[in-house]
């Protein structure tokens, strides 16, 4: 196998890791176990892949042994064992392959969800709110939390913007592909002549920074405080819990409304904030390295039509990958693994091919 020293290598420090976690000196310094902890952890799943591929291969190797044996039942039963064995090994090995591709080091991190109502009124808001949902029940199955930090409602309902932290395992890893322009395509109940409709949102999906990553200056940044606008009752509209902070060498300014709490609501908008500002870092990172994509959350691609939803044909299509499915009314319950799946499948194979080329 093309990757084995480097796989021996990775178990041999697994099983070197898990000999330290046992170790009364490590396990009593807290910090050093959990540093223990976590480096084990991220090697573990290579490692339970490798051991099932040199398990696989033990077999396989005795059942071609077995081919050359005289006895020519034990030659049928060696036969189908290789050739049930063959493409389980194939499976494994393209498998093991994904798993040593340099890890995306935002994979780990929470995000800060962005939808907006784009072209289309009244039905662009609509969308979004019925996107927004998509989300948050998706978020649901991943037992991910999800927490409103400002909401801008339409008339009819809709959500002309909202920002929203969402919290869990790997969120990044699963939304990272979500940046863009979502178009729906539908007809709108105001319609009279019953004609389809096409309208669009932008989603950003933007990995949140820890405060050791990003250090914001007291000095650079104005806080406003509100009496919140929405919905909550007597104490959130007449006391001043609403934040507004304004980022003075950007320009940047993050509202928070959403908890009765203003030092709550002051904690939220600096996580937005400075999430922005990473982002910010991170686009002057991409530019000066040229290595990120193009369909990356902030590498300039947002005013791309990323997906389509055909409501009348009950159709999703991803046109970066050219995927179509026939089960709209499920993705937008929050059946996005499909979509996913896909999309994390096609970028492996990209980076897989690159990786080939550059060897």
């Amino acid at each position: 196998m093309q990757y084995s020293q480097k796989l021996d290598e990775i178990e041999a420090r697994f099983d070197e890791l898990t000999r330290q976690m046992a170790d009364p000196a490590v396990i009593s310094d807290g910090d050093a176990y959990r540093k223990t902890a976590i480096a084990r952890s991220e090697l573990e799943e290579v490692v339970t892949k490798y051991r099932e591929y040199k398990q696989v291969k033990r077999n396989y190797d005795e059942g071609r042994q077995m081919l050359e044996d005289p006895d020519p039942e034990l030659r049928q039963m060696a036969t189908d064992e290789v050739q049930r064995l063959e493409p389980e090994l194939g499976r494994i090995e393209a498998e093991l392959k994904i798993l040593l591709l340099p890890k995306d080091p935002l994979d780990d991190k929470n995000v800060v969800l962005e939808i907006r109502a784009g072209t289309g009124g009244d039905e662009a808001t609509l969308f979004a709110a019925e996107v927004f949902r998509m989300y948050s029940r998706y978020a649901e199955t991943q037992k991910w939390r999800v927490e409103i930090t400002s909401m801008s409602e339409s008339a009819v309902g809709g959500i002309k913007e909202v920002i929203a932290l969402v919290s869990g395992n790997k969120v990044y890893s699963r939304l990272k592909y979500e940046s863009g322009v979502h178009r729906v395509q539908r007809v709108p109940e105001t319609e009279q002549q019953g004609r389809v409709h096409t309208s669009a949102i932008t989603v950003a999906v933007l990995p949140e920074a820890d405060e050791v990553e990003i250090k914001i200056d007291p000095k650079d940044i104005r806080v406003d405080t509100f009496c919140s606008s929405g919905p909550g009752g007597q104490s959130v509209n007449t006391t001043y819990s609403a934040v507004r902070i304004t980022h003075l060498p950007t320009g940047l300014i993050v509202s928070c409304q959403d908890e009765k709490s203003q030092i709550k609501n002051r904690a939220k908008a600096e996580r937005v904030l400075r999430s922005r500002l990473y982002e910010i870092e991170l686009e002057k990172q991409r530019e000066q390295i040229g290595a990120e994509r193009r369909s990356m959350v902030g590498s300039g691609d947002r005013s791309e039509k990323i997906r389509t939803y055909n409501f009348p044909q009950n159709r999703v299509t991803d046109h970066r990958i050219g995927l179509t499915l026939h089960q709209l009314d499920l993705v937008m319950e929050g059946r996005l693994d499909p979509l996913i799946t896909a999309l994390t499948t096609h970028y492996q194979a990209e980076k897989l091919g690159d990786q080939g080329q550059a060897a």
